[in-house]
């Protein structure tokens, strides 16, 4: 079998799941080829104790669960028509204790010019904030234009406008599901470049897609209730693009929300 082309885009999955879960149906529009990189996709430990998730997945140790995941992501990868790469950062759990995401920069060091980056906004995910803002950092001392970023779902979708063109200015005042987009706010201007609500044929790809990780599940159901419904959370994939704020700039301020008795008179 000949090789893979080089990936003219790069999507950085935090764990096995996220990039079919937030950019599943959007992933055809991208610039092609494009790899999704698992970022802690490393095997646990020989003698680690299976983690709390995993446990509640199913799994009766931490090596099954390693073994299976990585199986998953790839059947999902390969009904997506997009490259596997797996990067040797053992999930949190089982991560030795001041670990760091070498193996990440390595990789972001080492793209061509001209390679898209995308890497997930954070939303109430620290490790996943961590993977961007190393891209991020990395990228900027590379001389290379920002990544782009993804609302990470379902947790960004649990906003209550999201899908609605109100999302981003909700984004930039909801202390729930907004936090990560406003302190990016601090440092860059964000842009929407793709946002799609689904239509049914890509809704149908992507659920088989995430279907492939059927381990993840039952215990995303727990907490997130019905992720999977049509009308769901991940019904509504968003990509912005970074662009630095210069030195000294404020970013914008926050619109008040609807029926607060603060927002500007109507013209």
């Amino acid at each position: 079998m000949s090789p893979r082309p080089v990936a003219r885009t790069v999507v950085l999955s935090p764990h096995y799941d996220d990039a079919a879960l937030s950019l599943a149906g959007l992933l055809p529009d991208l610039p092609g080829p494009v790899d999704v990189v698992t970022v802690h996709g490393g095997a646990p430990a020989p003698d680690a104790p299976v983690s709390w998730w995993d446990a509640q997945c199913g799994f009766s140790s931490a090596a099954e669960a390693h073994r299976e995941r990585r199986a998953e992501d790839a059947a999902s990868c390969a009904l997506l028509g997009v490259g596997q790469t797996v990067l040797d950062h053992p999930d949190g759990p089982y991560a030795p204790e001041g670990a760091t995401l070498h193996h990440l920069e390595a990789l972001l060091r080492e793209l061509p010019p001209g390679t898209l980056v995308l890497a997930p906004l954070g939303t109430n995910q620290p490790d996943h904030e961590a993977v961007r803002r190393l891209a991020v950092d990395v990228l900027a001392e590379q001389g290379a234009p920002p990544p782009w970023v993804y609302a990470d779902l379902p947790y960004t979708g649990h906003l209550p406008e999201w899908g609605t063109p109100e999302a981003d200015q909700a984004l930039t005042r909801d202390p729930d599901y907004g936090t990560a987009y406003q302190g990016l706010l601090t440092t860059h201007q964000l842009t929407v470049q793709h946002t799609l609500t689904l239509d049914d044929a890509r809704w149908a790809a992507k659920r088989a897609a995430v279907l492939r990780h059927g381990s993840q599940l039952a215990p995303l159901a727990a907490d997130h209730g019905n992720f999977l419904a049509r009308t769901g959370p991940l019904r509504t994939e968003t990509i912005w693009s970074l662009e630095s704020r210069p030195a000294g700039q404020e970013p914008p301020a926050p619109r008040p929300a609807p029926g607060t008795g603060l927002e500007a008179p109507a013209c």
